[in-house]
């Protein structure tokens, strides 16, 4: 049998490093995706604290434009 596998003591420990390596690989991926999900979901609720906010401004400028046209007629 050693005369047809004669690379099979060699591949069998190779083989074997190779699956942790790509188990490694495979939960670092895992966790980077999830970092960067996370990631976009935080800067996705800070621009729509910032849409709300702008709005907000928006409807102060209008009040304001409203209330001098309102002291200008009086």
């Amino acid at each position: 049998m050693n005369q047809m596998f004669p690379l099979l003591p060699i591949m069998i420990p190779f083989a074997g490093m190779l699956m942790v390596i790509v188990v490694v690989g495979i939960v670092f991926w895992f966790k980077a995706r999830e970092k960067e999900l996370q990631f976009h979901q935080e800067m996705r609720i800070r621009e729509m604290e910032h849409q709300r906010k702008m709005k907000e401004l928006e409807l102060e400028i209008e009040k304001t434009k409203v209330r001098q046209v309102v002291d200008r007629a009086a």
